[in-house]
């Protein structure tokens, strides 16, 4: 299949789809934590989608290309550690937790194959 835009990308669709649902979990997490915890897991997770969006319009240059994919997977993993400084301070259950993380771990290997094949992706 031939991908067009970013948007058609597997991998995206989920990290958008895990952003999404980290953007709604953490508006329930306390006032105390609005500039620290909520604004830290909304950004690393909305970055990881912005990150890919990046790469695939850098395939012209591989360098590139796996710099942006890197950028993205250092971003999932981010938002992994968040997720479980959530978790910790109890603002999200342990069924929630690892679901989250178990997707980014998803979202992770997706992106490590990527950069594996960066050849095959490149124009």
């Amino acid at each position: 299949m031939l991908i067009n835009k970013h948007r058609e990308l597997e991998v995206y669709k989920l990290a958008f789809a895990a952003a999404l649902e980290i953007f709604e979990l953490s508006g329930t997490f306390p006032k105390e934590e609005k500039y620290s915890l909520t604004d830290q897991i909304r950004r690393s997770s909305r970055s990881v989608c912005a990150n890919i969006a990046e790469a695939f319009r850098k395939r012209k240059y591989e360098k590139h290309f796996i710099s942006k994919l890197t950028d993205s997977e250092a971003e999932a993993a981010e938002t992994q550690t968040w997720i479980e400084f959530a978790f910790v301070h109890n603002y999200i259950s342990e069924d929630v937790f690892l679901k989250l993380d178990d997707q980014f771990e998803h979202i992770i290997s997706m992106l490590v194959r990527m950069q594996n094949s960066s050849k095959s992706w490149a124009l």
